[in-house]
């Protein structure tokens, strides 16, 4: 059976190496194993420059667990949360805040809009309680690109503390901590440094962590006491995804000879050029403005004709060894497609001739 290639923002296709690399097993407690552990931890955090500064915590389960772990362990249950929301990620961020019944305040805006930091600094001017600021730099709901530098900027001038979900961003767009003000920084395995999902990290400022003792809703999700029983004993505190670290070592090796951050996001850069590129030639509209399109994931409308369904499209092109996302969008139809993953633009190149062969095959478009 042949593998399918994940057009999605993660899950993602991943390299045989990094499959390999989950064939051996590892004791959890063993020295080798903690030692890997320490390894990619120390990788993560040179990424963005945060060595001088901020440390890597890992977290068992998804990017939503490390989410929840980082807004849980770093807001105070006295804090008061600025959610800038363009998406749904963005929403969950303040659905999350909720269940912990933290005061949170949702700037909305539209779901093809950056985050502005303008209107960031009017709603931080207009209420001083407000402690944190927790946005999401791409959000995936749509493929938007938010202007983190310009947005760091302005929550640091008002003296306030920011929490970023890059889970769709980190490693492959560019971000430099000892120029960019952020208090946490969050990311999973399974996304742009190509590993396999399980696995969330948070980095976050030492100084921070250090204040953060006793904030935390949850055992389990307790950022400060995963890092001190880390810095004790070398180990996590539960049950490890040994398989996923071991993959993301190896994805980590990958990213490194791969030529890192400006590599990687050379090649999905082309991988979305491609995509849009040649979809566009089958009359599809991305939803996004190019210019604040994140060369992650695009989102397209779908085709306004009686015959288009995207199950049908779906099936499909999986049938030809591809897998779409479907659209996350509230007020009207679209699907997605992702550019990242171990795949580069000649795959990119396969999947729009299989588009065009299911929407002839609909009779959605007449000519492929």
């Amino acid at each position: 059976m042949s593998q399918a290639i994940l057009l999605t923002p993660g899950p993602l296709t991943t390299s045989a190496r990094t499959k390999e690399a989950m064939l051996s097993d590892w004791g959890s407690w063993d020295v080798s194993f903690n030692q890997l552990t320490a390894s990619v931890c120390n990788d993560i955090v040179q990424i963005v420059k945060g060595q001088a500064t901020h440390v890597c915590v890992p977290m068992q389960g998804s990017g939503t667990f490390a989410v929840e772990a980082a807004l849980g362990s770093l807001v105070p249950q006295t804090g008061k949360v600025l959610v800038p929301s363009n998406g749904a990620y963005c929403q969950r961020i303040a659905r999350i805040l909720g269940y912990q019944k933290k005061d949170v305040v949702v700037l909305e805006h539209a779901e093809d809009e950056p985050a502005s930091p303008d209107r960031i600094l009017a709603a931080l001017i207009a209420d001083p309680g407000i402690t944190h600021v927790a946005m999401v730099h791409c959000e995936t709901s749509a493929g938007i690109l938010n202007p983190l530098h310009d947005i760091a900027l302005v929550v640091a001038a008002q003296k306030r503390h920011l929490i970023v979900d890059a889970m769709s961003s980190f490693a492959a767009i560019p971000i430099d901590l000892t120029t960019t003000p952020i208090d946490a920084l969050i990311a999973a395995s399974g996304k742009c440094l190509e590993g396999v999902p399980g696995m969330g990290f948070v980095i976050v400022r030492q100084d921070v962590l250090e204040s953060a003792k006793s904030n935390s809703h949850s055992l389990a999700l307790d950022l400060h006491d995963q890092w001190i029983y880390m810095q004790k004993t070398g180990q996590w505190r539960y049950t490890p995804p040994t398989h996923v670290v071991a993959a993301l070592r190896s994805a980590l090796d990958q990213f490194h000879e791969e030529g890192g951050v400006s590599a990687r996001n050379a090649r999905y850069q082309k991988n979305c050029a491609a995509l849009v590129a040649g979809m566009r030639t089958l009359g599809l509209r991305t939803y996004l403005a190019d210019d604040v399109q994140a060369p992650i994931i695009v989102t397209f409308h779908s085709p306004d004709h009686p015959n288009f369904q995207f199950s049908k499209l779906y099936e499909g092109v999986k049938a030809q060894g591809f897998i779409l996302y479907p659209g996350k969008l509230t007020q009207i139809e679209t699907f997605r497609v992702g550019c990242i993953g171990a795949i580069d633009a000649k795959d990119i190149f396969k999947a729009t001739e299989a588009t065009a062969r299911t929407l002839h095959d609909l009779g959605v478009i007449s000519s492929i």
